[in-house]
């Protein structure tokens, strides 16, 4: 922890709060006390706590409006109850309120230590998914999908017509393409827009590195597992969970997703309690995944649960009149983030631009629009702002494939940037593993 946990200990009972804090005190925690719900809300307003342990205070009705109070003036504060008996329906009538946990006061001193650090792990998850979003609500407006074309304007009636549903969504299409910007708008114009939109990018970690990033570990998990760790499945709890480049998660992993899909629970790594979710699944994909030479294979029946809804986003190439109209929205772009006074492009510079091929799509269009910002001194583009684009495309590379083209591409990229496979990834705009499998599948040798 950055600080001490500061816990507020609220019972009536002095010689059982006594107790509590001296159990607390010896695990490193800060902490303070209050003999009833008054004196909880006045050291509430004086100080801020990480956790308030509140004691049901001998009814329901004494403890489920002291636990709306705190959900709701001091959100930043987990609430976990601490009943003397077993009442369930008390302690369930709290937790609807908001708490995060509750406890019998017969738990060992250990359980109670390490519901805190639950609690506490989980709030700290929370802050920090709120404080992303918060981050991204200013950049959402400028993260959205752009385009006039017919095939961008049938995607976005797709994407109205399905959103409201909580059917599995598989999203293919080619790198760049911009699949996680219709992953959050399927997000956004859902039931669930006020719930947690979740992203896992299965391509940028190693197999067990997803599972517990997937479904969280339980402490002493494997080593270093010092404390209980949710992962995305319960984060995205009623939200929506993005698994981005589903098609490189290993078979184990597949068989696991599987059984969620199929039963909407799972436990977490090195635990036996089996935990229920609420998640919309969407996954995205650039691969084949019935194709079943590549590496690794996948499984028929997950694909078939994932691509309930299918959505193909279309490749740049194929989206007439896009181009200019992306080129505009990146400029205006660069013009408030860079300070810079273009004014706009010439002819020439166009013509280039919507004849070349763009392997990596509008990610692609991007960052050479970005790039030629930045290194431009006129006040207008010209086709030599983009020569790194190696002129205008010829006309027989609209013949190749999208393979040969894409492989062309990275080699091209590995040899402006001298071999440098981080600087590489970079400019292509994908994550660095990607890369690595990519130099892998297109056999292309070290610069």
């Amino acid at each position: 922890m950055a600080h001490r946990a500061r816990v507020l200990i609220v019972d009536e009972d002095e010689f059982e709060r006594r107790a509590v804090h001296e159990l607390l005190a010896q695990h490193g925690y800060e902490v303070a006390e209050a003999d009833g719900p008054q004196a909880a809300l006045a050291a509430l307003q004086e100080q801020a706590f990480d956790i308030a342990l509140c004691d049901m205070c001998g009814t329901e009705a004494d403890g489920a409006p002291l636990v709306e109070r705190i959900v709701n003036e001091w959100p930043d504060t987990a609430v976990v109850m601490l009943t003397r008996h077993s009442t369930v329906d008390a302690a369930d009538a709290t937790i609807e309120k908001g708490a995060s946990d509750y406890l019998t006061k017969s738990c060992p001193g250990g359980m109670i230590v390490h519901r805190i650090d639950q609690a506490l792990s989980m709030r700290e998850l929370v802050r920090q998914n709120r404080t992303l979003q918060e981050q991204m609500m200013g950049l959402r407006r400028d993260r959205r999908i752009i385009g006039e074309s017919p095939q961008i304007q049938e995607l976005l009636a797709l994407i109205d017509r399905v959103a409201p549903t909580n059917a599995s969504i598989l999203i293919t299409g080619e790198s760049g393409t911009g699949k996680e910007l219709v992953a959050q708008a399927l997000h956004e114009r859902s039931h669930r827009a006020d719930e947690p939109f979740i992203k896992v990018s299965c391509a940028a970690l190693p197999e067990d590195l997803l599972e517990v990033e997937l479904f969280g570990h339980e402490r002493g998990a494997f080593t270093d597992a010092y404390e209980a760790r949710p992962g995305r499945f319960e984060l995205a709890n009623r939200g929506t969970l993005l698994l981005d480049e589903v098609g490189d998660i290993s078979p184990k992993i597949q068989v696991k997703l599987l059984r969620v899909l199929q039963e909407r629970e799972f436990e977490r790594v090195g635990g036996r309690e089996t935990i229920q979710c609420d998640v919309r699944i969407i996954a995205s994909t650039n691969r084949d995944l019935l194709n079943q030479n590549e590496d690794p294979p996948f499984r028929e029946e997950l694909y078939y649960r994932l691509n309930v809804i299918p959505i193909h986003v279309p490749p740049l190439r194929e989206r007439t009149g896009d181009t200019q109209v992306l080129v505009e929205h990146f400029l205006q772009r660069a013009r408030r983030e860079l300070g810079k006074s273009i004014d706009g492009v010439e002819p020439g510079a166009l013509h280039l631009l919507e004849r070349y091929p763009w392997p990596g799509n509008v990610r692609e269009l991007e960052n050479a629009i970005e790039r030629a910002a930045v290194l431009s001194t006129g006040a207008t583009f010209t086709a030599s702002d983009f020569a790194f684009l190696r002129g205008q495309a010829p006309a027989t590379d609209r013949l190749k494939t999208l393979k040969d083209v894409e492989a062309e591409h990275i080699r091209d990229v590995l040899r402006i940037t001298k071999g440098n496979r981080n600087e590489a990834a970079e400019v292509l705009g994908i994550h660095r593993d990607t890369l690595y499998r990519k130099i892998r599948r297109y056999g292309i040798a070290a610069e």
